[in-house]
């Protein structure tokens, strides 16, 4: 046992109260943030390293307790937040509040909760003199891209340890989960020709193309469908194909230069990446050729993939989920609906689950919350791995 300098000690929910004071809202900086938890860090002299991004308004953080060596275990959580404007917050979302067994602001369960249990365990997990190293890597970027923590998993194994198991967080209700969705989105961009409605041989109607490839996205949304889910674990269960922006035109008897859609599929772990893009680029040449083409070389379509996250694989018996079974004191795994940042630690090889405080259903909503016994039952998971690392 090791005698750990001498830092203040913080309950999760003191160093939840700080980092929710941070606005780290995706758009913004979370350098102070970052500046903070590094401090707190260097007051117990725990080493640590920051991974900027590469226009330095943003940064990971990669700490380790314990020796530094491979095959220890990653606690993964991010640091920005969803937005808070339009929403109807009944206090500060910035500033927590404690109130009916609830910890209310925003980030708190989705994820600065995490964030907060890992944190909190540094002096113990000192104390404990750890034979196996838990490393605490605080990305960016999750909400939008899920590419925050990309520049640290490429230094595993160079310049940084190469972990054994990475638990990812996002909450769960400390549930295990060992595979969700991908996600991929889309800016679709329909290039016409403007002309008289009258005369529509003179040019390209962009929204009526445009129309023609989302009823091929309908077409393929129900092939997915009808394919279902093979493992029977996920709710849809089915790939899913979505439109959610459509805008073009500028008078009704115009033929419309332009129309825009935005749009995205969130895939099961099993399908095939490219095969969602193929069906629908090869829909994209028809309706150039049959639509925007018919009475002249007048339009084209331009398609830009904007955010690309991989899902997360089923792997029965990893290291990641037989620890997180036994921490968490779970028998059986789950799946979730949304993406993480799982799937990025996955395809480095590296294996990992999620499994967190709190319940997905409070994050991005107006007075989110998590409760006080989602925060206890955190930390006894982590004296639980404190334990298991020293052993």
């Amino acid at each position: 046992m090791t005698t750990p300098a001498g830092g203040t000690r913080l309950t999760p929910l003191e160093l939840l109260e700080r980092l929710v004071a941070f606005d780290t809202e995706s758009s913004k900086s979370n350098l102070a943030l970052i500046d903070f938890v590094a401090e707190y860090l260097d007051s117990w002299g725990v080493p640590h390293l920051r991974v900027p991004n590469a226009e330095g308004d943003k940064a990971a953080l990669f700490a380790t307790l314990g020796p530094v060596t491979d095959g220890g275990v990653v606690l993964s959580g991010h640091t920005d937040v969803v937005p808070v404007t339009g929403q109807a917050w009944t206090s500060d979302p910035f500033r927590l509040r404690v109130a009916d067994g609830r910890a209310y602001g925003r980030g708190a369960v989705d994820m600065k909760g995490f964030d907060a249990l890992a944190l909190a365990m540094v002096p113990a997990a000192l104390e404990a003199g750890l034979t196996r190293p838990i490393h605490i890597l605080l990305s960016y970027d999750e909400e939008t891209t899920c590419l925050g923590v990309a520049d640290t998993i490429a230094r595993f194994g160079a310049d940084l340890p190469r972990p054994g198991a990475v638990i990812v967080g996002e909450p769960t209700e400390m549930q295990v989960a060992d595979a969700h969705k991908s996600v991929v989105t889309y800016n679709t961009t329909v290039h016409g020709h403007a002309a008289h409605s009258a005369k529509p041989g003179l040019g390209a109607n962009a929204v009526m193309a445009a129309a023609d490839l989302i009823a091929e996205l309908n077409r393929i949304a129900d092939a997915m469908v009808a394919r279902g889910d093979a493992s029977g674990r996920f709710d849809p269960p089915n790939t899913t194909v979505h439109v959610g922006v459509i805008e073009g035109g500028t008078a009704r008897n115009i033929l419309p230069k332009l129309c825009t859609f935005l749009w995205e599929f969130r895939g099961l772990p099993d399908l095939d990446m490219a095969e969602i893009p193929a069906l629908f680029a090869a829909a994209c040449e028809r309706v150039t050729r049959e639509r925007l083409n018919r009475y002249g070389e007048f339009g084209h379509i331009a398609t830009v993939e904007e955010v690309s996250v991989p899902g997360l694989a089923l792997d029965p018996g990893s290291e990641a989920e037989r620890l997180a079974l036994r921490l968490a004191g779970r028998n059986a795994t789950i799946t979730v609906p949304y993406a993480t940042e799982a799937g990025r630690f996955q395809r480095a090889g590296i294996p990992t689950v999620v499994c967190g405080p709190g319940s997905i259903d409070q994050a991005h909503q107006p007075d989110e919350f998590i409760t006080l016994d989602e925060l206890a039952r955190g930390e006894a998971f982590m004296r639980r791995l404190v334990a298991a690392c020293a052993g």
